[in-house]
C-alpha cells in the first residue's frame, strides 16, 4: 500500500501505482527468497545456540533495505519510463519503509502470541563476560 501511495504521489496515475504496487510483490517475493538463502550461507554474526548478532540483524536489514529499494525504483523506471521518477519513489520509500516497519514492530510487540513469557528475563553472558570469567 505504501509503494502504491508514494506512486501514485509522484505520477499522479493510479495506474501506474497500482502496476508498481501489484508489480513489486512478485519481484519482493523472489527478491527476499534470494536474499534469505544468500544470507544462509554467511557465517557473520551467527552465535551457534544463541542466535544473531545484533550487528548480523541490522547488516541484514540494511541489505535488504538497499535491494528492496533498488527493485522499487527498476519496477518503477519500467513502468513509467522515467528515471527521475524512479528516484523519487524509491528515495521516499527508504524512509516510509523504515518508519513503517517501526511502527509494525512496535505494535507486534505488545502481542504475546507465540511468544513464552518468563518472569524474570534470563540473561546470556557475552563472549567478553564469559572471557573475563575463563582469565579469573
Amino acid at each position: 500500500m505504501d509503494t502504491i501511495f508514494l506512486s501514485f504521489m509522484v505520477t499522479g496515475s493510479i495506474g501506474d501505482a497500482m502496476k508498481i504496487g501489484f508489480t513489486e510483490v512478485v519481484t519482493k517475493i523472489i527478491l527476499f527468497y534470494l536474499h534469505e538463502r544468500v544470507w544462509n550461507i554467511i557465517p557473520m554474526g551467527r552465535i551457534h545456540g544463541v542466535g544473531p548478532t545484533h550487528a548480523r540483524s541490522l547488516t541484514k536489514g540494511v541489505t535488504w533495505r538497499i535491494v528492496g529499494t533498488l527493485d522499487t525504483m527498476v519496477v518503477a523506471y519500467f513502468i513509467t519510463g522515467k528515471p527521475l521518477s524512479a528516484l523519487t519513489i524509491g528515495g521516499f520509500e527508504v524512509f516510509t519503509k523504515i518508519g513503517l516497519f517501526y511502527l509494525h514492530e512496535r505494535v507486534w510487540g505488545k502481542f504475546k502470541w507465540g511468544r513464552i513469557m518468563s518472569e524474570t528475563p534470563t540473561l546470556q553472558p557475552s563472549a567478553v563476560e564469559v572471557a573475563k570469567t575463563a582469565e579469573i
